[in-house]
């Protein structure tokens, strides 16, 4: 719901701009100007919102943050307008078109600022109505810089009826409307990004889904690997047999109670080559289905954190909590090989762990996917790979998650089959890279010390998409 212009009115007295000067312009969005104000002893700040149901003006205790890069519109501000005192400041006619009078080094400047919902502008001009800018440019109503800004005259006819609304509270009347707007912003935005982040696991799921089907169809296709190194074998045990040129040979099988097997070969290789083939297609089957079967079982637990993800969203009232989320998540959940983080990443309630267990990985993740209030943690007395914990804005990173993480990086590490281990962890800004080091070597200060015992059951969990499903 708009202001009317009873509520103009109201807000504009409780305002006492006259004599003071603009200091500071800040456009953090595509609807939304915000002017800072000095006065000796005091500064304060104003809203302009021109977005349609919300257009206003009012105090603000907090400035916004940006959302948008620099507008044009705030450009020309601040060459222009900023540094210029406040002459005069009213309402026109009842209409919800507030006109400032400002003067700055000797030129008077009008900033018309329009609270129509529909056609909800600001336009600044010189003394005569000649448009300097205008924060939308509108050309069909000439409002574009050379144009000429003519206030509509009084409207004739009965006035609507309107009154002041009646919002809770005993502080002024701009603080109540800039609370009540607050909250209906805060309650949008939550919405907005949590269909934003729905619709991106939504997605997520459906990559992960299709990955672990395609790798699930060539989990079977290896399956057979073994029947490989036994054709080798029936092979071998029948050189005798086999004269160059032959396509096909047929042998008793052992393996499968001495019955007749036919064997395809390769007229142009010898017996001999022809069993090595089998020998190799099993060496590259059997090395396959292992890494099938470890990214197989990464992608399950990721589709397993994503479904989770959404659990959390659905019920997460924080919008900064899931701005932060909306952040990070593009490089830790990405399936193309080229984009996604090195390593392996699991999920420790609302926070992400990444694991590197090489010197590439750990230098990778150093350099593009960490930041400097992440969590590194490495084993004191083991080689190991580095884990990250990747930290929420506003969120403590919890005992559970340091043990999570704990144990991961002593499992990926030499001091596994210790069971327990001591460990350093410090935050990613605290690393110093030695000068000449191997990659990814890095120094820690300010670190700190944990000791963590293995416990498979907490490794189930987060390796073992069904070891906690009920």
């Amino acid at each position: 719901m708009s202001l009317n212009h009873k509520e103009i009115d109201l807000i504009l007295s409780e305002l006492e701009l006259e004599g003071s000067h603009l200091q500071k312009i800040k456009q953090p969005n595509f609807s939304t100007l915000y002017l800072e104000f000095y006065k000796p002893g005091t500064r304060f700040g104003i809203i302009i919102c021109l977005a349609p149901g919300k257009t206003r003006i009012h105090l603000t205790e907090k400035a916004p943050v940006n959302e948008v890069k620099l507008q044009r519109f705030s450009q020309f501000m601040r060459s222009r307008i900023r540094g210029g005192r406040i002459l005069e400041i009213e309402q026109l006619n009842n209409d919800r078109i507030i006109r400032i009078k400002m003067l700055r080094a000797g030129e008077e400047i009008l900033l018309w600022i329009r609270l129509w919902s529909g056609a909800a502008n600001i336009i600044a001009t010189d003394s005569i109505g000649l448009i300097h800018d205008a924060f939308y440019r509108r050309p069909g109503r000439s409002e574009v810089s050379g144009g000429v800004f003519s206030p509509p005259l009084p409207k004739e006819g009965p006035n609507r009826n309107f009154t002041v609304r009646e919002l809770a509270g005993e502080d002024s009347f701009n603080k109540r409307i800039c609370d009540y707007y607050e909250n209906i912003e805060a309650e949008q935005t939550l919405l907005r990004l949590r269909e934003r982040a729905l619709k991106k696991l939504a997605s997520d799921e459906a990559r992960v889904s299709s990955v672990i089907k395609r790798l699930e169809k060539k989990s079977a296709n290896y399956e057979s690997f073994e029947e490989y190194k036994q054709t080798g074998d029936l092979l071998m045990s029948s050189m005798h047999m086999i004269k160059k040129g032959d396509k096909w040979i047929r042998v008793q099988n052992y393996y499968r109670d001495n019955e007749e097997t036919d064997i395809e070969l390769d007229p142009a290789l010898s017996p001999e080559k022809n069993a090595e083939k089998y020998y190799t297609k099993y060496r590259k089957a059997k090395s396959g289905i292992e890494k099938v079967l470890e990214d197989l079982n990464n992608h399950r637990v990721m589709l397993k954190n994503t479904k989770n993800d959404q659990k959390w969203i659905e019920s997460e009232d924080d919008p900064s909590a899931i701005e932060d989320f909306l952040s990070s998540v593009p490089k830790q959940n990405k399936l193309d090989v080229k984009d996604k983080a090195p390593g392996l990443n699991y999920r420790s309630g609302v926070f992400t762990i990444l694991v590197g267990r090489n010197a590439r990985e750990n230098d990778s993740l150093l350099r593009n996917y960490v930041r400097g209030n992440d969590i590194w943690l490495h084993t004191r007395d083991y080689p190991g790979g580095y884990v990250f914990i990747k930290t929420i804005r506003g969120k403590s990173v919890p005992l559970e998650t340091m043990l999570d993480a704990g144990n991961l990086a002593l499992y990926y590490s030499k001091g596994k089959t210790a069971g327990k281990g001591e460990l350093y962890y410090t935050q990613v800004k605290y690393l110093r890279r030695p000068k000449d080091g191997k990659k990814g070597l890095v120094i820690p200060t300010h670190e700190k010390n944990l000791s963590v015992i293995l416990e498979q059951a907490r490794l189930n969990s987060m390796m073992n998409p069904d070891s906690s499903e009920s």
